[in-house]
């Protein structure tokens, strides 16, 4: 595995900074490869990850670990928590990882010199052992992983409205084969369609 600095390095390098969340993330993929013994970032689609917020944090995630959603390996389920949960799906083993309550007071006891909390914050996540920075919890899912990873080559077109669904996302309706939107899942309302846009 590539050392701490050089996958923060990684990391800043898709925001153009480096900030504390980005140390989490990339703190926490480390330590999700030593929990379950696997060496990462993985180049394959062994090792899954559920991310329970976006931003930075995500990217040091998948930084580190090798999940990325263009794999189909990191997901997001936005809880708005600073946690993930790794899942090894050749040996079906979970462990959900999130911060310590109490890291960003330990941040500040341990770099009190610090120009601000957020400065303190970014130095001590980087100082921290892993098992000071955060909680583990061995885990049971209760998703379908093999729902949730599907076949990619499966194709379907909605009978609704014509689009192809990926990933076996289709659903039966009186018969139809229809996508989630035509179902009633949608999570837009549609106002209009292109061809009705006049510049």
């Amino acid at each position: 595995m590539p050392d701490l600095q050089t996958l923060l390095e990684q990391s800043a390098a898709l925001h153009n900074h480096l900030c504390p969340r980005q140390v989490l993330g990339v703190q926490m993929g480390i330590y999700a490869g030593e929990l379950l013994g696997l060496e990462l970032p993985q180049t394959g689609k062994r090792l899954y990850a559920l991310i329970e917020t976006d931003g930075c944090f995500a990217d040091g995630v998948a930084v580190a670990s090798g999940c990325w959603l263009g794999h189909r390996t990191l997901r997001l389920l936005d809880y708005g928590k600073v946690a993930a949960t790794f899942y090894d799906s050749l040996s079906q083993r979970a462990v959900r990882i999130a911060p310590r309550p109490d890291i960003r007071s330990r941040a500040i006891a341990l770099f009190p010199e610090a120009a601000s909390r957020w400065q303190a914050q970014l130095q001590a996540y980087q100082r921290l052992s892993r098992s000071e920075l955060f909680n583990v919890q061995q885990v049971a899912l209760r998703l379908d992983m093999q729902a949730l990873i599907s076949r990619p080559d499966h194709r379907v077109i909605c009978a609704r409205c014509g689009e192809e669904i990926l990933n076996e996302r289709e659903m039966l309706l009186n018969g139809e084969i229809v996508c989630r939107s035509c179902a009633g899942e949608s999570y837009y309302t549609l106002i209009c369609h292109a061809d009705a846009y006049v510049d």
